[in-house]
């Protein structure tokens, strides 16, 4: 049972990431220049807990709880309880989110390899680098090499040696390169052997190894890539083979009797039956012989056993067979559903429900059928009893596509999630419409699209999706109209045969100086006056157009042409906030343009150092200077992965690349300026983010606790910095407003004391004034102090060199509500941080105190100016700070100064009744002792104390020994009044009439029995203290008990 505590409660993050535990390290050494800097500054997850894409997922035999599943842009996840939690075992420790495979070695559990990039050629598809190992579980990770494949298919190891693994190299996605083919090592990844290829337009796309004769491998290889424009699936390098060696040697069997004899193969899926080593599974990407094939003789021969087009739709992004370790004669095929055969493939009468479609991967226990784990476009999902039920998918591993910040105060965080809906989630507060910490909410629109909130109203949103869908929904009714500019379903059309091309993710803005003005984006800029009851066409064909790029996709077999492949669009649109009628305008394949008359007339104003075809994914006006743009681009799928990062600073006469100082590969994916100092920048990249202080001179790495992952969109809204990811969900900077005070060059200049402003902080939303200062050593003496606007001090806090204790996880009756004493500041050397709750010191209290109704952590501060005195070692620094009313609040000045008066008033009797408990303590304290050392005056004494007693039992429930002793002894007067405190401070309103009647009758009992306190001293204690002294004691003081001694430190 817990307490009901009417208090306002501070704004808490919605969704945790489960932390990591680490080694104890000795002390770093203290940062210096940039890194000092930006010390302390952190990121938060604010989810969606919502999971995203995995294309693999393995379990362990040995270890039946344990499971590893590799979110394509959000790092390795394991779980130890059979999927009910699951960690994120990647973060901090390698340089890339993009995971594609993972596998456990059985003969040691705790050895695991995992390979980047993917084969599941989507348009959102990410850069591998490699091939990662741990030895420990996950504790620690090392790349083993080929880098230079960039991406990878599958991984399988050695049933009994996990030094012995192969890989399946794709290579890179959109060129030819020799860096293709199987791979394999036999010493645990130190070195590497490539043991079957085609050639460089060939990889290798599946493995399966026999359990029960490790030297059996069949491999299979594909010819595919997957250009900005298109993808293709299948063609003369595509096949299947068969090694009997451990694949020293191989022998095509792509031809073998009962398999296609001719015609171009694409895609290939191949597993072993554990059950029967004789009989194997394929399913052949093919046009005319497509399906599901079987064989009994080791893949000698072979027959068709199905061709349905739900196994194998789609092909390029499924093609997936798993052969059941059991039963010889069940098949699991993997498409948009979960197929299951249980006569050797030749029918597929169940579908298995599964908690989202499209399905990847499947591991299957060798020692249990019914366990196993799954991965779809959802993440993974394990189930113990062959698939009649699953775990969530309840992890931050959603692929958003881009941000959108709402009208609303605090915002929500906005945007398309892959194969999902649009979602939305609060940067805080609004815990009032989340109770059950639900996702939040989706906002119209689909999974690809932009989510853009009307600025005039925050229920209404516009959102798009693939198709060039967009629709207006009001979020307060629940209706959804669909307002496409062209409905006409363009799904299964060339780029050249559809009138307006839009894209996947197509830009929904709207027009700062008009926010009636609407503009979305095809190859034309499209602008509706009317909510999208009509549109206008402002603008020519303002992309490159080139006639290859708007062919078909999908290769020569199976088509696939769902709006990822729809090129030559307008990808990003900047109306200027600056300059009125002023729009710049960015395509997917490299043009620039600029309108400064509302679209009347465009102008080219591309930067002839862009390279061709270059996908302009960010253009960023600037909010303080109408000539000044920033854009930012990238080439990956042309095997270009430099970042590209430019600005102009006069209309775009003149470009200028501002991308020196990033690494290489460190694609760009969005840019922003700050809102309030200009020229400090913040650049989201296919790693994380960075921040500039001059302009793009120098660039910062801002990645604190974030993992690496692409960042796919960044916006500002006063002190924060939201991110969406691709892989992470969406997360928040809080306090960004100390990078606006830093200057350039405190990268090269020696630390020095520095107290910076506190950015303002809203009562009812944020969980306090983060008040930070940098230390260049650690001093000898550190104080901090809270003023009001009348300079006197608030509160004080001295410093300490320890670090805070972080506060343990219990239940009802140990969840942290006790009167705790004041917190400490910080003082190591460097950036340090003290978050102030905004409250005035809380009520007296004493040792030992239990409370039902408050926990006196002090009355909230009433909006308005302070002011933050540091003092380190006698040198004092200032700054002033703010402090608002919540934003959402109705309530006038007049209404929360009377709040604040009352509380105070109720706080300040709860201190005198706390007072009084200390001096009787006090009293019998010393009448105990008297009494030891004089039994003759027990007697005398023990009168006295009764009296002392009796009162302070009216006052205190004396008998409360735990924290729900009060269910069993009633409350006494000074935890009624107490419980006032919360009541008056419930909401942002004055206090009701029945608690200030309340308030006096309480006040009144309690004045009772303080009177009776100092008449029970006015009439014994002369008599006592003369007694005393004639036995040659100390008179009684009216006092606190003695405090206990402190414990001295190891």
């Amino acid at each position: 049972m817990r307490r009901h505590l009417l208090a306002a409660t501070a704004a808490v993050a919605l969704i945790a990431v489960p932390a990591l535990a680490a080694d104890a390290a000795p002390p770093a050494a203290p940062l210096t220049g940039m890194a000092a800097q930006l010390d302390g500054l952190k990121w938060r997850n604010i989810g969606p807990n919502r999971g995203g894409r995995s294309i693999s997922a393995v379990g362990s035999v040995a270890r039946p709880n344990e499971y590893w599943f590799a979110a394509t842009g959000g790092g390795l996840w394991k779980t130890t309880d059979g999927g009910t939690t699951w960690n994120a075992m990647t973060d901090g420790k390698v340089n890339t989110g993009a995971f594609g495979g993972v596998a456990v070695c059985e003969a040691n559990p705790d050895i695991v390899y995992a390979t980047t990039g993917e084969t599941q050629l989507r348009g959102n598809v990410l850069p591998g680098n490699g091939v990662w190992k741990t030895t420990d579980g996950g504790k620690t990770w090392a790349n083993v090499g080929l880098a230079a494949v960039h991406n990878f298919s599958r991984v399988r190891i050695h049933p009994t040696d996990c030094s012995t693994a192969y890989v399946g190299g794709f290579g890179h996605y959109g060129a030819d390169n020799p860096d293709r083919g199987l791979f394999r090592t036999t010493d645990g990844g130190k070195s590497w052997q490539k043991i079957l290829n085609r050639d460089a337009k060939t990889g290798v796309v599946d493995i399966s190894i026999d359990p029960a004769n490790p030297k059996v491998i069949f491999a299979a290889q594909w010819e595919a890539w997957r250009k900005p424009w298109g993808m293709s699936s299948g063609g003369p390098g595509s096949g299947l083979f068969k090694s009997t060696d451990g694949g020293d040697t191989w022998t095509e069997i792509t031809r073998a009797p009962g398999l296609p004899s001719e015609g171009l193969v694409g895609k290939i899926g191949v597993s072993v039956s554990p059950a029967d080593s004789r009989r194997v599974y394929a399913i052949i990407e093919h046009d005319a012989a497509g399906g599901v094939y079987a064989s009994d003789d080791g893949g000698a021969t072979w027959a068709k056993r199905n061709d349905h087009r739900d196994l194998r739709q789609r092909a390029f992004y499924y093609t997936r067979i798993v052969a059941d370790p059991k039963i010889k004669d069940r098949v699991y095929v993997l498409n948009v559903n979960f197929h299951r055969s249980d006569d050797g493939g030749k029918t597929f009468p169940k579908k298995i429900k599964v908690p989202h479609g499209d399905n990847h991967d499947l591991w299957i226990a060798a020692n249990n059928s019914d366990r196993m784990i799954q991965a779809n476009d959802g993440g993974a999902n394990v189930s113990v009893n062959g698939g009649t039920s699953w775990t969530e998918q309840d992890y931050p591993t959603a692929q958003i596509y881009r941000l959108g910040l709402t009208a609303h105060t605090p915002p929500y965080a906005c945007g398309g999630q892959q194969d999902n809906s649009t979602i939305c989630v609060p940067l805080r507060g609004w815990r009032h419409k989340n109770v059950l910490g639900n996702y939040g909410f989706a906002a119209g629109g689909g999974e690809s699209g932009y989510v853009a909130g009307d600025p005039r109203n925050p229920d209404i949103f516009y959102a798009g999706s693939y198709g060039g869908l967009l629709t207006r929904y009001d979020h307060a009714s629940g209706q959804q109209r669909t307002i496409t500019v062209r409905p006409d379903n363009p799904m299964g059309y060339s780029a050249s045969d559809i009138a307006e091309r839009f894209q996947w993710t197509f830009p929904i803005v709207f027009d700062p100086f008009d926010p009636g003005t609407l503009y979305v984006t095809s190859q034309h800029v499209w602008r509706s006056r009317n909510e999208g009851q009509s549109w206008e066409r402002i603008s020519p064909d303002l992309t490159r157009h080139d006639p290859a790029t708007l062919g078909p996709s999908g290769g020569p077999i199976t088509r696939d042409q769902t709006g990822v492949e729809t090129y030559a669009t307008i990808f990003a649109l900047a109306p200027s906030t600056s300059e009125q009628g002023l729009i710049w305008a960015g395509s997917d394949d490299g043009m620039v343009h600029i309108t400064r008359d509302g679209g009347a007339n465009w102008a080219n104003v591309t930067p002839p150092a862009l390279p061709p075809f270059t996908k302009i994914t960010t253009i960023e006006a600037s909010p303080h200077a109408a000539g000044t743009a920033y854009l930012v681009g990238h080439r990956f799928l042309m095997d270009d992965f430099s970042p590209i990062v430019m600005v102009t600073r006069d209309h775009g006469a003149t470009w200028a690349s501002i991308a020196a100082g990033l690494p290489g590969d460190e694609m760009a994916r969005s840019i922003r300026e700050d809102v309030a100092r200009p020229g400090l920048l913040y650049l989201g990249t296919e790693r994380g983010v960075w921040t500039s202080l001059d302009d793009g001179k120098a660039w910062h790495k801002l990645q604190a606790n974030l993992p690496a992952v692409q960042v796919s969109d960044l916006a500002v809204r006063g002190e924060d910095l939201v991110i969406a990811t691709h892989g992470r969900s969406f997360w928040v900077m809080e306090g960004v407003g100390r990078l606006r005070q830093i200057s350039a060059d405190a990268a090269t200049a020696r630390p020095v004391l520095t107290l910076f402003a506190p950015g303002p902080a809203a009562r009812g939303l944020d969980a306090g004034v983060a008040i930070d200062y940098l230390l260049p050593a650690v001093p000898k003496s550190l104080s901090l102090e809270i003023l009001g606007s009348d300079g006197a001090v608030i509160q004080r806090f001295a410093g300490s060199a320890e670090e805070p204790k972080k506060p343990e996880a219990g239940g009802d009756d140990d969840d942290g509500e006790a009167p705790k004493g004041p917190p400490t500041a910080p003082m190591k050397a460097g950036m340090n941080r003290f978050l102030w709750d905004m409250r005035h010191p809380g009520f007296t209290t004493f040792p030992g105190m239990i409370l039902w109704t408050s926990r006196g952590r002090g009355v909230l501060a009433l909006p308005g100016q302070y002011q933050a005195r540091l003092t380190v070692d006698g040198k004092p620094l200032a700054k002033p700070f703010t402090i608002t009313a919540d934003p959402r609040s109705q309530a006038s000045a007049a209404d929360l100064a009377a709040r604040f008066a009352l509380a105070n008033e109720v706080s300040a009797r709860v201190s005198q009744a706390n007072t009084a408990v200390l001096h009787i303590r006090g009293l019998k304290e010393q009448t105990a002792a008297a009494a030891k050392a004089r039994p003759a005056l027990a007697a005398q004494l023990g009168a006295f104390d009764a009296k002392l007693s009796a009162i302070e039992a009216e006052i205190y429930q004396v008998k409360n020994q735990s924290r729900q002793d009060p269910l069993n002894y009633p409350i006494k007067l000074n935890d009624k009044l107490a419980g006032l405190i919360g009541v008056i401070e419930s909401a942002d309103a004055p206090p009701t009439d029945q608690t200030r009647a309340v308030f006096a009758e309480l006040s009144a009992a309690l004045e009772v029995q303080l009177q009776a306190l100092d008449a029970a001293i006015a009439s014994d204690k002369p008599a006592l203290d003369a007694a005393l002294k004639a036995a040659g004691q100390k008179p009684l003081e009216r006092r606190a008990p003695t405090p206990p001694p402190q414990a001295k430190k190891a």
